[in-house]
């Protein structure tokens, strides 16, 4: 289907998209789109504020390229654990710099010490402390920053070849009040390289060192013959932080 299909689910009045409960027929027309096609219609039909989340990961140059590249001043979330690598946060310097960013960091309402003080090393702890962990050190601070930010559309870099968990994420999705647009959806590795070096984009600093998912320093490892991408991350025990399973 053409793109001109899918406009007919605005909203005249407002220019906002009016869609059917039922997002199985927008998402198959968003499917026949390319990124930057679907990148634009979101940005005309959902509504405001649209945001941008990003951990700076291996390939989050994409997302924040192909986003910012329409809106330059696009708020862009970076959610601060206090546990980042030290290559993560020169990379977020980098990149906020070359893109101009409009970086919005949102951080934990509890410090590091102090959540150890109290819970000892959660990540420590198996899946229930690893849950915990996240909860306290990033959902909570994701939805305090979704709310100041008054979200009305959340972008984000979600790809379905991440993870088993992500095979089935769709282009467009509904999550309470606020719709969530995964641009990027069904691309594959060799697409975003080659979108990386169409553009001269880099990969994260430790992509070289065979780090291919790259969350906290304490529950990431590098990737080795035999494993899954999400094995690297949370000791092979789960793969996603609570962000995209929570809110």
């Amino acid at each position: 289907m053409s793109a001109l299909s899918i406009s007919s689910f605005a909203d005249a009045a407002t220019g906002t998209a009016a869609l059917p409960d039922d997002l199985a027929g927008p998402n198959a027309q968003l499917e026949t789109m390319d990124a930057g096609q679907r990148v634009d219609w979101a940005l005309r039909h959902l509504p405001g504020t649209h945001v941008l989340s990003s951990s700076f990961g291996a390939q989050s140059a994409v997302a924040l390229h192909l986003l910012t590249r329409q809106r330059a001043d696009v708020p862009v979330i970076l959610i601060d654990t206090g546990y980042l690598f030290p290559e993560t946060y020169r990379f977020v310097d980098e990149l906020t710099d070359r893109l101009g960013l409009n970086l919005k960091v949102y951080r934990p309402l509890v410090s590091r010490a102090w959540m150890e003080a109290r819970h000892g090393r959660l990540w420590e702890q198996g899946l229930v402390g690893i849950e915990q962990y996240n909860n306290l050190r990033k959902v909570e601070p994701m939805k305090r920053a979704l709310e100041e930010l008054q979200a009305g559309t959340w972008f984000t870099g979600l790809r379905r070849g991440q993870s088993t968990s992500r095979a089935g994420t769709p282009i467009l999705q509904k999550r309470g009040e606020r719709w969530k647009f995964n641009p990027i959806a069904d691309w594959n590795d060799r697409d975003v390289w080659q979108y990386l070096k169409q553009h001269d984009l880099p990969y994260h600093p430790l992509w070289e060192q065979g780090y291919v998912s790259i969350g906290d320093y304490h529950t990431t490892r590098r990737w080795e013959p035999g494993m899954r991408e999400e094995d690297t991350r949370f000791f092979g025990l789960k793969r996603e932080c609570g962000l995209h399973e929570e809110i």
